[in-house]
């Protein structure tokens, strides 16, 4: 890379220093592949032209680093994420602030995810597993490192899906494009670059990871949701359908109407300390997915 590009991108990075990971990402990538992209046009047009003088000319034109810096943190003021944690609250009573949480879009959209997760968990392991495999075994035959190239290239694409699901349903921001992968590295020199890119590997990691933590997410949810769902509904399931609680071959046992009301409750309660839970579960996984998918570089 030219080195010009090269200091642009670090005073960049440091311009944006205190800002979102992911949106340092998405600024240094844009930045990348303008003054790469241009650069390459300009020389193209003009052989004679040094790329110093060129480089000048690209950068004077997009922008000193701190003026693409403060571009970009007034884009993102002005474009929040949508289902972004809110700011610092008034006090409310325990009550409230535990109750609350039936209105919170933030806890459904926790619970969402983890309903989603185990689909994109198994679809993500089997991808990986294959292509890991696939790569392992035809690495002997002349198609291998291509093959492989190409693996590494999809389980960008796969990252960036992820992470813009985990943006529109935690409220985490994420990349919202794909790092810029320079064209003119060839087959050989793109391997490499993948090879040595951090999240490529974090990214698969994350990737089988998910599987696993899918399926808890999804059987730990269902469990709870039905569990409470069912004590609700307990007087319907007693009086209307006549449904005992626990049945033997010889018996059927029954909750005394008096305690009705305490299933209520109590699968009332146990809602919402399962959207609590899942609130939380979900402001985890969003620190996690942006650790393992987002660059850190600044």
């Amino acid at each position: 890379m030219n080195k010009a590009i090269e200091d642009y991108l670090v005073k960049l990075r440091a311009a944006l220093a205190g800002a979102d990971p992911a949106t340092i990402q998405d600024a240094a990538s844009d930045a990348e592949e303008h003054l790469i992209t241009a650069l390459d046009l300009a020389i193209k047009e003009d052989p004679c032209l040094s790329s110093e003088t060129a480089i000048e000319s690209i950068i004077e034109t997009y922008g000193r680093p701190e003026e693409v810096a403060a571009a970009y943190k007034e884009m993102e003021s002005m474009t929040p994420v949508a289902l972004a944690p809110l700011g610092a609250q008034t006090a409310k009573s325990h009550p409230h602030r535990f109750f609350g949480v039936f209105g919170d879009i933030h806890a459904y959209g926790a619970l969402l995810y983890m309903f989603l997760s185990l689909i994109t968990g198994c679809a993500y392991f089997i991808w990986v597993t294959m292509g890991l495999s696939l790569s392992a075994g035809l690495i002997i035959l002349i198609i291998g490192l291509p093959f492989m190239a190409a693996f590494l290239v999809s389980t960008r694409g796969i990252a960036l899906l992820e992470g813009r699901i985990i943006e529109g349903v935690l409220g985490v921001r994420m990349p919202r494009r794909l790092a810029f992968f320079r064209k003119d590295l060839g087959w050989w020199g793109g391997l490499k670059a993948l090879f040595g890119d951090r999240t490529t590997w974090t990214g698969i990691l994350y990737m089988v990871l998910q599987a696993p933590l899918g399926m808890i997410y999804f059987t730990v949810t269902v469990a709870l949701i039905t569990v409470s769902l069912s004590l609700m509904a307990m007087p319907a399931l007693t009086y209307l359908f006549d449904l005992p609680i626990h049945q033997t071959e010889h018996h059927a046992y029954y909750a005394p109407g008096w305690s009705m009301p305490l299933f209520v409750a109590g699968g009332i309660l146990l809602l919402a300390a399962t959207l609590h839970m899942a609130r939380g579960i979900g402001s985890l996984h969003g620190r996690y997915a942006k650790k393992m998918l987002v660059k850190n570089e600044q």
